[in-house]
């Protein structure tokens, strides 16, 4: 994870601020500049770090989505599909596989614009770019 973090600030170059906030994203959203744009990349990753700390999802994602509600920036938020493929064998898979699910609709819910990419192609799902 260290080295996909490396190769996005590699990407990105000097001009972005970088924030590390694997838990946290709820307090930092709130504090953000109005005048910036955040790219929160990922709601997935989030997610997954919620779930193995054992943390409540259900408040966690509140949370979070209260906080895009306070956040003054523009907001642009990467996050998974997993939902498309079979059904995970294991209880902890099916378990993240709902919870994203959940989250996917909460954030679809309160976006102002939804873009599926798939093959690198986007399909507007709600919205327009």
């Amino acid at each position: 994870m260290k080295e996909k973090v490396a190769a996005h600030l590699r990407q990105r170059g000097p001009d972005w601020t970088t924030y590390e906030e694997p838990l946290k994203a709820a307090a930092l959203l709130p504090q953000l500049p109005r005048e910036q744009i955040c790219l929160l990349d990922c709601a997935t990753m989030w997610l997954t770090n919620h779930l193995l700390a054992e943390h409540d999802l259900a408040e966690a994602q509140a949370e979070l989505i209260e906080a895009i509600g306070a956040c003054p920036a523009e907001l642009v938020i990467v996050s998974n599909e997993v939902g498309l493929g079979i059904v995970p064998e294991n209880a902890l898979a099916r378990r993240f596989r709902e919870a994203q699910g959940r989250l996917n609709i909460a954030l679809a819910a309160r976006a102002d614009t939804v873009v599926q990419i798939t093959a690198g192609l986007p399909l507007v799902l709600k919205g327009q770019l």
